[in-house]
């Protein structure tokens, strides 16, 4: 039975589907791992098609069931894999709620910015009313500044889990997005490669 990730923020922009694109590449290097793209803007298929595309890359499954099919593809992706991640819709719907009640981890990324803290706050709250544990990830994070240290204040007067790792604003997950990979792909030693090697390796102790 697959390990759950669903990635969940109802403010756009915040990188879910850049994360959920490198977290299937690194765990389609050493498992089965299968990607179910419910965000109406289905750039993780676009991304998809242009991985199946590729010679040599490591095979992700793909779906885009959503909808009232949505929670029987959930256990029938859940059946057939090692991991499933799910990039779930920039708001609060009927999708968002199922995929995150389906969830072993809430990964719920968030930009340094009172915006996205406030939208933040809707996600964590819904994974604790559907009682699944829920973490916030840093991204697209400057390395200090009031605004960060800020944020970080306001995390932690909440009480939110949250990842020690943080990531950086990295041109690199857009490049490797665009050719259909992941960052540990294209740019392990990178910067960017390393900030999220140390994310993964968090993530799996996780998932232990």
């Amino acid at each position: 039975m697959a390990f759950v990730i669903t990635i969940a923020q109802q403010k756009g922009g915040a990188g879910k589907t850049t994360i959920a694109a490198s977290l299937a590449a690194v765990f389609a290097a050493r498992s089965r791992v299968a990607v179910l793209d419910i965000d109406p803007q289905h750039s993780l298929a676009r991304w998809h098609t242009l991985r199946a595309a590729r010679k040599g890359a490591a095979p992700v499954g793909f779906s885009d069931v959503s909808g009232w099919r949505l929670a029987r593809e959930i256990d029938r992706l859940r059946g057939l894999n090692d991991v499933l991640i799910v990039d779930s819709p920039p708001q609060l719907d009927t999708d968002a709620r199922l995929a995150i009640r389906a969830a072993d981890l809430v990964l719920v990324p968030l930009q340094p910015s009172p915006p996205d803290f406030w939208a933040a706050e809707g996600t964590m709250k819904l994974a604790a009313a559907e009682k699944r544990p829920a973490r916030i990830l840093l991204n697209r994070a400057p390395a200090g500044g009031k605004l960060r240290l800020a944020v970080e204040a306001a995390i932690a007067e909440a009480g939110y889990p949250v990842f020690a790792g943080t990531l950086g604003n990295r041109v690199g997950f857009a490049t490797a997005f665009a050719q259909g990979l992941g960052i540990t792909e294209t740019a392990p030693r990178s910067t960017a490669g390393r900030e999220f090697g140390s994310i993964v390796a968090e993530l799996e102790r996780l998932m232990r």
